[in-house]
């Protein structure tokens, strides 16, 4: 499994109140985390941080002061190689899907690894039909169920090969079965997985969870005792 570290990372940014003075916001406060597990949960209320703590990892996110590593590699000063080693899937797929068809979207992604378009082409429809996607190749991206827009998102991301998974909130706009079949595929990877979650179920399969509130992680460690204790607090 990789190697996520948070070396004493913050998060700040500039507010204007309502007098027109600006101010710090502090978003994430000061975060000393090493995470090797392979499926790590984030969960917490929605404004809490653990989005941001989480966007850190590839960057979406610059600390405003630490440093975060993964496999050693400082994600400031390092960003184009550890991009291409984690990857990223958000809450609405209309986020990543850019492409008009669904192999064309996955091609998009493998546009590095096959020069070739033909071999890119051929490559895009082995990725779909590991998904289970193959019929959708040449399908309007834009005429696919949000379960099936979701699972081609994935796609996408997963065909680099990342060694991490980042998916923040990736079921929240499923209903029950997609959900199930998204959260099912996501557990099931080989890749070291950080899962921002509302969904208590899919994060108590997790190893590993975190407690994420105002900013600061407030509960680390086994994904259901983490659970059991936001249930009980929230």
């Amino acid at each position: 499994m990789s190697r996520i570290e948070l070396d004493r990372a913050a998060v700040r940014r500039e507010a204007v109140t309502a007098d027109g003075a600006e101010s710090e916001v502090v978003v994430l406060h000061e975060t000393t985390l090493t995470l090797t597990e392979r499926r790590v949960a984030l969960v917490g209320a929605n404004g809490s941080g653990k989005s941001t703590l989480a966007r850190l990892v590839n960057g979406l996110v610059v600390p405003s002061s630490g440093r975060v590593l993964v496999d050693g590699l400082d994600v400031a000063r390092s960003g184009a190689e550890v991009r291409r080693r984690v990857g990223f899937v958000f809450t609405d797929p209309a986020a990543q899907l850019v492409m008009p068809t669904a192999a064309e979207d996955v091609a998009l992604s493998l546009r590095h690894r096959h020069r070739d378009r033909r071999e890119r082409r051929a490559a895009a429809l082995s990725v779909l039909e590991a998904h289970g996607l193959a019929g959708l190749a040449d399908r309007s991206v834009h005429t696919l169920s949000g379960g099936q827009r979701q699972l081609l998102a994935l796609a996408g991301v997963l065909a680099t090969e990342p060694s991490v998974l980042v998916a923040d909130e990736p079921t929240t706009l499923l209903d029950l079965a997609n959900s199930r079949r998204v959260g099912d595929l996501l557990l099931a990877l080989p890749q070291q997985l950080l899962l921002i979650t509302h969904d208590l179920e899919l994060a108590g399969r997790c190893e590993r969870a975190l407690l994420v509130d105002h900013g600061r992680v407030v509960a680390d460690g086994p994904a259901a005792d983490v659970v059991d204790h936001y249930r009980a607090t929230a």
